[in-house]
């Protein structure tokens, strides 16, 4: 019998996959039928490994746009005790603080549409983009290392961007644990050069309209303020640095704890215990990563205001409705059996969907929940949605972070070529700005999960509901 024939249906859109083996806790799966017949088995496989570390609570988890990732499968959440259980890199992964920040303008379809063409070109010379994209910033140690430990905080008391901006992202743009001295002079040296930059692969710059809003109340707390309103998404992380945090400290847990790494399932699944030094070094240089991130995606969002004023005007007004991680770690607190604990949850290619009441998000959203931003493909929709407090109790406050991909970017480059998909999508009056016909390809809307269908995962469980559609006008990507 395969692992996917021993899954069961435990629930609507919950599978579960039994204690076995080696396993502390179940293996549970946030999957449609639809959805559950396109899951690998190596990505099932992956989060039953997950399953076997110690000191996880409750079940390890995956979101309905899950697939195989590195270490834990993409859409991956556990929780894992403070004191007793691990950090996992694998459990973080490379693009450390990947995650996506949502704007909304004062423009409707109409004023963007018959300059759409005009705006991507300002936007395309304003903010670098691509593997080789440099940042105009240059920066010397002791603001690097600024950047580092207090995050978008740096880029407001710098002029790029505002408070408001500050107070809607996650944990106001920064982990207060960060510690420069943690990241290694190469991490720092490949980061030096990028701030403010797009990068390459599935990040991307997108012009987008309000297609519809299913909650008008909470949309209008979200800023949208009704259909054809423009709006703007950026998707981004930590560039090379926070790709050498992760690859320096895999390094160093491999050769600190040879035992853990040959007692593994997997290798990629390489740990330090919670309490041990090496692992509160990574915290500290992991969470110092999303804070370049986190000042990355608040000075391109200032860029991206810049080319909208000087396309249309000083008139034009563009506000941050959140801005939320996508691949990291945080010490959070949860109750088990009656006793709060802290512990480190895990979000793998996950975004956070804190319910109503929470201290740890915007005040003007506290009596209605955290916005979730869960983009799609660059030809098709993307969502907003609400965080709850379902999600706080069953999932750690987490759910889908996208539409997750069915398909290598290998095998993508083999089957799509980019002025096929470019012409494809001028059709549907979507214009693309790339870096590369490379990124193009790689990119496609077909290598993407139907999004329509991991958003409906999402609602129907009520860990993330939803608030409002919007689909692309123009996309940018590196």
């Amino acid at each position: 019998m395969g692992i996917k024939d021993r899954l069961k249906k435990v629930g609507d859109c919950v599978y579960e996959l039994a204690k076995e083996d080696n396993m502390n806790v179940p293996a549970r799966f946030f999957l449609s039928e639809k959805l559950f017949e396109g899951v690998e088995d190596d990505a099932i496989l992956q989060c039953k490994n997950v399953a076997c570390l110690p000191g996880i609570y409750t079940a390890s988890m995956a979101m309905p746009d899950m697939h195989v990732g590195y270490g834990f499968p993409i859409g991956g959440v556990a929780a894992f005790d403070a004191e007793t259980g691990v950090i996992s890199p694998g459990g973080v992964g490379f693009d450390i603080n990947c995650g996506v920040r949502l704007l909304t303008t004062n423009l409707k379809k109409k004023d963007v549409e018959p300059k759409i063409k005009e705006l991507l070109d300002t936007m395309f010379r304003n903010i670098p983009c691509g593997v080789g994209g440099e940042s105009r910033l240059r920066l010397n140690d002791e603001e690097l290392d600024d950047v580092l430990n207090t995050g978008a905080a740096w880029a407001v008391k710098n002029n790029l961007g505002n408070q408001d901006d500050l107070e809607h992202c996650e944990g106001s743009g920064s982990i207060k644990l960060a510690d420069a001295k943690e990241v290694s002079q190469r991490a720092k040296s490949r980061g030096r050069k990028q701030l403010g930059t797009l990068g390459a692969g599935n990040h991307f710059l997108e012009i987008q309209v309000v297609d519809e809003i299913y909650d008008e109340k909470i949309g209008k707390a979200f800023k949208l303020e009704g259909k054809d309103q423009v709006t703007v998404m950026i998707h981004c992380g930590s560039r090379g640095l926070g790709h050498q945090v992760c690859s320096d400290y895999i390094r160093k847990m491999e050769d600190a704890f040879p035992d853990i790494r040959n007692s593994l399932p997997e290798k990629d699944l390489i740990y330090a215990p919670a309490n041990s030094d090496l692992a509160k070094q990574y915290f500290k240089a992991m969470s110092a990563a999303a804070n370049y991130a986190w000042a990355n995606r608040h000075i391109i969002a200032h860029q991206v205001r810049k080319s909208f004023r000087q396309v249309f005007g000083d008139n034009v007004e563009l506000k941050t409705v959140y801005d939320v991680a996508h691949n990291i770690a945080k010490l959070e607190e949860y109750e088990f059996d009656g006793n709060k604990r802290k512990v480190y949850v895990h979000r793998k290619g996950a975004t956070r969907a804190f319910g109503p009441g929470s201290d740890d998000i915007p005040a003007d959203y506290k009596d209605i929940g955290q916005p979730i931003i869960l983009p799609g493909s660059m030809g098709t929709s993307s969502y907003l949605l609400v965080g709850t407090q379902k999600a706080m109790d069953e999932t750690f406050g987490s759910t889908a972070h996208g539409a997750g991909r069915v398909m290598s970017r290998m095998a993508a480059k083999q089957k799509f070529r980019a002025d096929d998909v470019t012409r494809d999508l001028e059709k549907l009056k979507i214009y693309v700005k790339a870096a590369s016909w490379k990124g193009i390809s790689e990119e496609a809307p077909q290598v993407y999960k139907d999004v329509d269908e991991v958003v409906s995962v999402s609602n129907r469980m009520g860990i993330g509901n939803i608030v409002a559609k919007v689909k692309p006008l123009g996309v940018i990507k590196g």
